[in-house]
């Protein structure tokens, strides 16, 4: 069995964007980019002093995050990715090669 690893970073949008899984990453060292929801950010400075300092948030490596997302849904617009009719890790690894590929070529 191979040895567990952890991410350097993590990189979510404003779903993940609560106490509990900033929690998560931090005890783990773990560096992260989550954008703070609207109606929370309202919170701390509501609370003044006791509403603690705001979480760090990087700009530029939220929109890096963006680009990836929206490079994966462009390769998932091809059915055989998105629906993963090659069950067989090495013919799905080459339908999703074939795909980003054809992507690539096309931009």
């Amino acid at each position: 069995m191979a040895a567990r690893t952890k991410p350097d970073s993590v990189s979510a949008d404003r779903a993940y964007s609560n106490r509990r899984t900033r929690r998560f990453l931090r005890r783990r060292g773990i560096r992260h980019v989550i954008q703070e929801k609207r109606d929370q950010a309202a919170n701390p400075v509501r609370r003044g002093r006791a509403g603690g300092r705001p979480p760090g948030f990087d700009k530029e490596r939220y929109a890096k995050r963006n680009t990836v997302e929206r490079a994966i849904n462009k390769i998932k617009n091809y059915r055989a990715v998105a629906t993963r009719y090659g069950k067989r890790a090495y013919v799905y690894l080459g339908t999703v090669t074939i795909a980003a590929t054809h992507v690539w070529l096309r931009t």
